[in-house]
């Protein structure tokens, strides 16, 4: 199942190119983003990751409406996120909130019972808990757009699909995990060459110490690398984000659209009654 929506993904992408341009804004943001944090740090880039986050998904949201209608261009997609933003914010909000809210509880209670210096127990059971809520929750965004649901219904609507698919749901993000692990090692193999290239001069050194390459930094490869690294990398990113974004959110809708048609003929299937002998009448 999971396969043939990838397919039906790849088609909506060659027959609807607008539907890259969440890909090219997702792409020059993150370049952006990762150019500030090189030159000016974490501060700044801190803030501007939530900015950046707002405006993609007011970008991401019309890709939705598109796929759903099966039309549109640039001015669509943005009239369409328009009109959804809130729908797909609210709920995205909130998730993120009983997730924050998990964290805080698990923390004190770990302080109250004075093991809150176990940072390894605390990460176990926080990821335990927010596994499931992000996985439970994942397609509040399409169930939004693609059934007009309000704030909490289309949450209870994702919950539902997801506990009533479950195995289809771990296969289609075991597919998400192949292609996002795919596209950054091959990323990540031609983001080494072009370093080998253009800063050899540079890196050769580290390469023979081993002991100030295991003590390295963030910060010192950064300055290592210098300005011709940070573009490099820029560049890398970009094409990484203006790949992954268009495909996993095509096939995602896909995929929602498999499931709700699967769970529409379900229910079509058990709406009914049964006579006084026992015989079965549907609606």
């Amino acid at each position: 199942m999971a396969i043939t929506e990838l397919r039906e993904a790849v088609i909506l992408l060659k027959r609807l190119p607008s539907l890259w341009i969440p890909g090219i804004v997702g792409g020059i943001l993150a370049a952006a983003l990762w150019v500030t944090h090189s030159l000016s740090g974490t501060f700044f880039a801190g803030r501007l990751l939530v900015i950046f986050g707002l405006v993609l998904l007011l970008f991401t949201t019309g890709m939705l409406v598109i796929i759903r209608d099966n039309e549109g261009d640039l001015r669509t997609m943005l009239s369409g996120g328009i009109r959804y933003y809130f729908r797909v914010l609210l709920p995205q909000l909130i998730i993120i909130f009983g997730v924050m809210l998990i964290f805080t509880l698990i923390m004190v209670t770990f302080s109250l019972i004075g093991a809150s210096s176990d940072i390894g127990m605390v990460t176990a059971l926080t990821l335990g808990f927010m596994i499931p809520t992000v996985l439970l929750t994942f397609f509040y965004d399409t169930a939004a757009v693609f059934e007009e649901r309000k704030v909490f219904e289309s949450i209870r609507r994702s919950i539902q699909l997801v506990m009533t698919h479950i195995n289809d749901v771990i296969a289609f993000l075991f597919v998400c995990g192949v292609i996002i692990v795919g596209i950054i090692v091959m990323l990540m193999i031609v983001w080494s060459i072009f370093l080998g290239i253009f800063l050899y001069d540079k890196l050769e050194p580290l390469s023979h110490n081993e002991t100030q390459l295991q003590t390295f930094t963030s910060d010192q490869f950064i300055t290592l690398i210098g300005p011709g690294g940070i573009w490099i990398t820029a560049i890398i990113l970009f094409i990484g984000v203006f790949l992954l974004v268009p495909l996993l959110y095509s096939y995602k809708a896909c995929f929602f659209r498999k499931l709700a048609r699967g769970a529409t003929i379900i229910q079509q299937q058990t709406t009914g009654e049964y006579d006084s002998k026992g015989r079965w009448y549907k609606y």
